[in-house]
C-alpha cells in the first residue's frame, strides 16, 4: 500500500531531521519524518552551536525559546592538563554577536531536541511518526518511494536520509563504506555545578590537552550542569555507542596525573559513557535524483571542531532554501550538494586535524607546552581555524 504523497519524505528525526523539517514547513512544504525509535528520549550531552548554528535557530524564531535552555558562553580557553595553566582561545558572549552576528550558544542536546520537536508538532502534530524503520528506497521519474519494515510504502517527491552515521538511506545510495577505528575513544557525562567549587562553575568552556588526550568541559542548561566529552588514544574499545557504560575508576585511570580539577569533574559525573570514534572518509556527493543525505548520514565527523550538530543545522536550511527555490526536485538537491559538500568536507578535515592538535607530545612538559601553545593558538591561526565556519550563513548564501 502507498499512502498519501508527500513533498519531502525524511528518515531520522535527530537534530539535523527536525530542523530540516521545521525549516520546510515554514516554507509550506508537506513533510513527513520516519524515526525508527518508538519514543524519543533524552540521549547525548552538551552542544556547541557557534554563530554559524544559533542563526539559523533564530531564523526559524526559536530565540526567545533557546534562551530559557541554553547557557550563553563567556569566552572558550586552552588549559595544559598537569598545571591548569590556560590560555585564551577566543571571546565569546557579546563579542560573538559582534563580531559574527550571532551568539554562541552551549545546550543540552535533550533540551534542544525537545524543544525542535516542540516547535515541528506546533506546525504539524502528525509530521513526526515512531516506531517507522527505513529499509531501503525505490525513485523513478515521477518521485521517490520510502520502504519501512512493517512492508508499508511511503510515496513522494524527495527523500531525505536523515537517519545518522549508520544511515540505511547513504547505505543504499553509496554502499557501506568502510569505517576506520581512529585510535580513540571518548568518555562523557554530566556533573550538577553545585558540587563543583566556586572556581571551576564560570561560564567558560575550557579545552584541556595533553599527549594522546584531551578533556572538553563546558557548562549547559543556564550554568546548572557541566558537560565533560574527554578523547582518549586507546585501541581496546571499538564499540561505537553512546550509551554504553563505564566506571568512574576506569575514566579516572585515563586521566591519572592530570590536574586536580580534571580529576575532580571525573568523581562527580553519576555515570560516565564511553564511545569508539570511527573515521570515514567524505562522500564525493550527498544527491543523487531525487535523495539527498543531511547531518551525519552525510558527512560524520570527529567532534573535536564542535562543528557536527551545526554541519546538520546548515544542512537543513539550506536543504529548505533550494526545494523552496527550485521547482525540479532533482534540480534542487543538485544545488543543495554543491552548495555543501565542499563545505561539509572541509569541516570533517578540519576537526581530523585538531586531533593531532589536542594529542601533540610536545605538550609533555611545560616549557615545551607552553611553546606550542603560544604558537599554534595564536590569534591569527585561530582565526583562521574557526572564521570560516562561524561566518557562514546558511540563510542567505548564494544557491
Amino acid at each position: 500500500m502507498v499512502n498519501n504523497r508527500h513533498d519531502v519524505l525524511i528518515v531520522g528525526a535527530g537534530i539535523g531531521g527536525l530542523t530540516a523539517t521545521l525549516a520546510l514547513l515554514r516554507r509550506g512544504l508537506r513533510v513527513a519524518v520516519f524515526e525508527q525509535a518508538t519514543e524519543l528520549r533524552e540521549l547525548g550531552a552538551g552542544l556547541q552551536l557557534g554563530p554559524n548554528g544559533t542563526r539559523v535557530a533564530i531564523g526559524l524564531g526559536l530565540e526567545e525559546a533557546m534562551r530559557r535552555i541554553v547557557c550563553p558562553a563567556a569566552g572558550k580557553e586552552i588549559r595544559l592538563w598537569s598545571t591548569g595553566r590556560s590560555w585564551r582561545l577566543f571571546d565569546l558572549g557579546e563579542s560573538a554577536v559582534e563580531r559574527y552576528g550571532a551568539p554562541y550558544w552551549m545546550v543540552h542536546r535533550g533540551d534542544f531536541h525537545a524543544l525542535l520537536l516542540e516547535a515541528v508538532r506546533r506546525v504539524r502534530p502528525e509530521a513526526v511518526r515512531l516506531g517507522a524503520v527505513a529499509v531501503g528506497f525505490e525513485q523513478d521519474n515521477d518521485g521517490v518511494t520510502l520502504q519501512l519494515a512493517s512492508g508499508e510504502r511511503q510515496r513522494g517527491d524527495v527523500l531525505i536520509g536523515a537517519d545518522g552515521v549508520h544511515s540505511c538511506i547513504r547505505q543504499q545510495m553509496f554502499g557501506v563504506g568502510r569505517a576506520r577505528f581512529t585510535g580513540l575513544m571518548v568518555w562523557r557525562g554530566l556533573v550538577p555545578i553545585e558540587r563543583l567549587p566556586t572556581h571551576q562553575r564560570s561560564l567558560v568552556g575550557a579545552n584541556w590537552v595533553g599527549v594522546g588526550r584531551h578533556a572538553v568541559t563546558y557548562p549547559l542548561r543556564r550554568g546548572e550542569i557541566l558537560n565533560f566529552v574527554a578523547a582518549v588514544a586507546r585501541d581496546d574499545w571499538r564499540v561505537e555507542s553512546w550509551t554504553e557504560r563505564g566506571t568512574t575508576e576506569e575514566c579516572l585511570g585515563d586521566f591519572a596525573g592530570w590536574h586536580e580539577d580534571v580529576q575532580r569533574i571525573i568523581r562527580n559525573i553519576d555515570v560516565p559513557y564511553k564511545w569508539a570514534l570511527l573515521g570515514r572518509e567524505p562522500l564525493m556527493r550527498l544527491a543523487d535524483e531525487r535523495v539527498a543525505l543531511l547531518g551525519d548520514a552525510a558527512h560524520p565527523m570527529l567532534p573535536f571542531l564542535a562543528q557536527g550538530a551545526n554541519m546538520a543545522i546548515e544542512d537543513a536550511m539550506v536543504l529548505a532554501r533550494c526545494l523552496e527555490k527550485f521547482a525540479d526536485p532533482a534540480e534542487a538537491l543538485r544545488r543543495y550538494d554543491a552548495a555543501r559538500l565542499a563545505r561539509t568536507t572541509r569541516a570533517v578535515i578540519g576537526s581530523l586535524d585538531n586531533a593531532a592538535r589536542f594529542h601533540n607530545p610536545a605538550l609533555a612538559d611545560e616549557a615545551g607546552a607552553a611553546a606550542y601553545l603560544d604558537r599554534e593558538w595564536q590569534p591569527e591561526k585561530v582565526r583562521q581555524r574557526y572564521d570560516w565556519a562561524f561566518e557562514y550563513d546558511a540563510l542567505s548564501v548564494p544557491l
